[in-house]
């Protein structure tokens, strides 16, 4: 997942169109919002191979309606995550009392003040926000939700066949997927019924927003490593083993020993 809130049409329209004027034209040249959009936009050319050759080649038309079909894609897998989601959300938050307050509005969310959900144990820490952050139980129950399956939420992380990150090729956690999940988990704990990225209740949108860009922001990629890290490790676990260096006195060691002394 690279952005959820995007209108397609409009930013393939723009990517192409600036590959093919300005192709040699540094992308450092152009204002934040526009690099913003451009790095999205390669994201999403490089997910689908022969993406960019289709929308070059073809008619206007059919870039449009590329644009209008991944669009109704993205709406519809929300629609669908929100709907299953819903009704499990408050069963995963601790502790209960606070779900209540957020789902009756008595406790106000805005986009740029932080719910305690995204903290490990609802506990914020004014001296160290880092600590705890986006590392809660709910989101872990979330993404698993979403990206491996339901019926997968209380059990230990393992290779599924059948689960979305087998099915997809996932092997890490993103950071547009985990942001996606914190502003999912942010409606689903509101009294809308309906999501929308424009409401003005739960601002979703400057939610979302906020928290890709800590996420995307440079002078925190350490505590951003390590939170990528942690992720990791909670939800594809499989993945981290295969990376772990060689045992000492190994047959593999030795072989490998063996290969580089050749």
């Amino acid at each position: 997942m690279v952005f959820t809130l995007c209108n397609y049409p409009a930013l393939l329209t723009v990517g192409v169109l600036r590959l093919e004027e300005s192709p040699d034209s540094p992308i450092e040249d152009y204002p934040l919002d526009v690099q913003w959009e451009h790095m999205v936009f390669m994201a999403l050319i490089d997910s689908y191979p022969g993406l960019l050759d289709h929308l070059t080649n073809g008619e206007e038309e059919d870039l449009i309606h590329v644009g209008e079909l991944l669009g109704k894609g993205a709406s519809g897998a929300r629609g669908n995550n929100t709907k299953t989601l819903k009704s499990a959300v408050l069963e995963w938050l601790v502790p209960r009392g606070q779900a209540e307050s957020l789902k009756t509005g008595e406790t106000a969310v805005h986009g740029d003040q932080w719910p305690m959900f995204l903290y490990a144990g609802c506990v914020y820490d004014p001296e160290d926000p880092w600590k705890g952050l986006l590392r809660s139980k709910i989101l872990i129950c979330g993404f698993k939700h979403v990206f491996t399956s339901p019926s997968l939420v209380d059990k230990e992380p393992k290779a599924m066949r059948s689960s979305n990150t087998y099915l997809h090729s996932m092997k890490s956690i993103t950071k547009g997927s985990l942001a996606y999940i914190a502003m999912q988990v942010q409606f689903l704990l509101s009294s809308s019924s309906v999501f929308s990225h424009t409401d003005t209740v739960m601002n979703s949108e400057n939610f979302y927003h906020s928290i890709l860009d800590l996420l995307e922001d440079s002078e925190e990629s350490e505590e951003v490593g390590d939170l990528m890290m942690w992720w990791t490790h909670h939800v594809f676990p499989n993945s981290l083993s295969s990376q772990c260096s060689v045992s000492k006195n190994s047959a593999l060691l030795k072989i490998q020993e063996k290969c580089a002394a050749l």
